[in-house]
């Protein structure tokens, strides 16, 4: 028989529910630390745009979750306080981003005018001049790297997914993949250099050799992201397909792929915005040029990032002039870059599998 005197009152236990703070209470500590930050680390000591961050900052960690202790309990503290924590670092991750984009959308929306695009930078000194030859150098430089890497790099992922059965070929290959992800650019470039020397002679430059050594840094993204999309098609399919007496070739070329395709394209496009900023290999072998050339397998190659270089490194005597165009040109590889992100997002969604209900 249980002793009533000895029972738990309802005094001695945890309450069910404790206090919760207002829902304005982040709000109105935030407003406080920007308050103080401006008021005593900007205005009274004298700290600057720093100084009133940091105090600000350090309020903001304090108050809000010693306010917590008090009316909700060490557990919601905790919360809150790693909370503060995680937006904290978030905003740290974005000043450089937003700092980025603001300076250069400041500095290169004055040089985006109809002649920037139009014209090229052939008999031109200073202004008048244009990206039209570096713009439409980058287009082919890059497109020709994606005819090069996308066969290469998907079949390879195939072989690895699909045939391989993780024999001492595909850890082979496995390997040779992770160590090529990890290789500077300069590296692809000097590979491409040496090996269009051997062919066509020393000091040899082409939109081609470019188009090679982009390539080198495009196959281990196409190879990798491929892996990952083909690992994540379901097994039942294939033993489905297998089961009606589909060939693997097929089953791969009908099933395996078709469900994979939404993943494959968006790595595909992410590879593209990785390198279409290069700029070291294309230094070495595409070279640099005032005049606009369409063939890649003749003649030097400007593209939006060499033209970048050169007009910050050797600007002549129109240091001002040049200056406007690099941050121009920096302006529209940034969007270009941009839009190549938006469209692997918009591709993905578009092909990815449409499950029924």
């Amino acid at each position: 028989m249980t002793n009533l005197s000895t029972a738990p009152t309802s005094s001695d236990m945890a309450p069910l529910q404790s206090g919760h703070l207002p829902r304005f209470a982040p709000l109105a500590v935030g407003v406080l630390a920007v308050a103080v930050g401006v008021l005593v680390g900007g205005m009274a000591l004298g700290g600057g745009v720093a100084g009133a961050l940091v105090l600000g900052w350090l309020t903001m960690i304090v108050v809000l979750p010693l306010w917590s202790r008090v009316v909700e309990g060490g557990r919601k503290a905790k919360d809150r306080l790693v909370t503060v924590g995680v937006w904290s670092t978030f905003g740290l991750a974005m000043i450089p981003l937003v700092s980025l984009t603001w300076t250069v959308v400041s500095k290169g929306y004055g040089a985006l005018t109809p002649t920037f695009f139009q014209n090229s930078m052939q008999g031109v000194l200073g202004s008048g001049g244009g990206i039209y030859h570096a713009l439409m150098g980058t287009l082919i430089v890059t497109a020709v790297a994606t005819l090069i890497s996308v066969p290469i790099g998907v079949l390879t992922a195939v072989y690895l997914v699909e045939y391989g059965n993780k024999n001492l070929f595909s850890r082979v290959i496995t390997f040779l993949v992770d160590v090529m992800t990890g290789i500077p650019s300069i590296v692809a470039g000097l590979f491409a250099y040496a090996l269009f020397q051997i062919f066509f002679g020393p000091g040899v430059k082409m939109g081609f050799a470019g188009s090679v050594a982009l390539s080198v840094l495009m196959i281990p993204t196409v190879v990798r992201s491929s892996e990952e999309m083909l690992k994540l098609v379901p097994t039942d399919l294939r033993e489905a397909a297998y089961a009606l007496g589909v060939p693997k070739w097929r089953t791969v070329v009908k099933v395996v792929l078709p469900t994979a395709v939404a993943g494959i394209v968006t790595g595909v496009t992410l590879a593209i915005a990785r390198v279409a900023g290069e700029t070291a290999p294309l230094l070495l072998t595409a070279g640099l040029t005032t005049s606009l050339n369409f063939n890649p397998f003749e003649g030097r190659m400007t593209t939006l990032p060499v033209f970048i270089y050169s007009s910050i490194q050797a600007p002549g005597l129109y240091v001002d002039e040049m200056t406007s165009m690099a941050w121009g040109a920096a302006l529209v590889l940034v969007v270009i870059v941009m839009l190549l992100n938006i469209l692997a997002r918009v591709v993905g969604s578009v092909f990815a599998p449409k499950s029924g209900r």
